[in-house]
């Protein structure tokens, strides 16, 4: 199998899967008019609380829909799929490749249709600062892309889903994806700030101050996708070893 014809594969099998791709964004969807209808005239954490809570809402639906590819790979593994693939000329490399991408498409979904219900509220942005928030968006998706595939390698179908939820509300909680920040000061925001879920919340704000983050920022994204690479390389080349 080549590296096109393997990643075509995956989007496809990815966007067929219509009530999965529904209940990634609906949820989102419903909790932000809800929440920020209500509180569409006040502001929360330096801006309007429509923008903060739009970019928190896309945080959680895209960390949902690229942890969720773990789902895909223990029942490739499950049925089989995996073993098959060992005996093809597909690399490694491209392996990944595929299900980062599959993961990306569907989180673009989820940061077009979060754009426009923000819309819909009042948010509004240049379009630098439509396409920063864009940016900092994907590229603070990278560690959880990768922990997808970690977590598809590590754990069975049984067990994955609840972890995935699992996984996703914590992060979602402790980066302030509700709607309130469990920290403004002290050594717990200093805990939380290593999150990356912490500043994928931040990237609307961030955006609104005419910049991108910190440079403390890029160096939490950068740790967190140094550490899980090579453990999840590791893990599945384990798990392919005993395919």
């Amino acid at each position: 199998m080549t590296q096109s014809v393997y990643l075509r594969y995956e989007v496809l099998r990815t966007f067929r899967n219509w009530r999965y791709l529904i209940f990634s964004f609906v949820f989102p969807l419903v909790l932000f008019f809800v929440v920020a209808g209500v509180n569409r005239h006040h502001s929360f954490d330096g801006t309007t609380f429509p923008l903060y809570f739009m970019t928190a809402m896309a945080t959680l639906g895209t960390m949902s829909v690229v942890i969720s590819s773990g789902a895909r790979i223990a029942a490739e593994r499950a049925a089989g799929w995996t073993r098959q693939l060992r005996i093809t000329p597909l690399r490694t490399r491209a392996y990944f490749r595929a299900k980062v991408i599959s993961g990306y498409l569907l989180a673009l979904i989820v940061i077009v249709a979060m754009g426009l219900a923000g819309t819909a509220l009042g948010v509004r942005l240049s379009a630098g600062a439509w396409l920063t928030v864009l940016g900092l968006l994907l590229v603070g998706l990278i560690p959880f892309a990768v922990l997808g595939i970690l977590l598809g390698h590590l754990l069975g179908t049984d067990s994955l889903t609840p972890a995935a939820a699992g996984i996703v509300t914590l992060f979602a909680l402790l980066g302030g994806a509700y709607g309130f920040q469990l920290a403004t000061s002290g050594t717990l925001l200093r805990i939380l700030e290593g999150l990356p879920s912490y500043w994928l919340v931040q990237a609307g704000k961030t955006a609104v101050g005419g910049g991108g983050w910190p440079l403390e920022g890029w160096i939490v994204i950068a740790a967190w996708t140094a550490v899980l690479i090579p453990v999840t390389v590791a893990v599945f080349r384990r798990d392919t070893s005993r395919a």
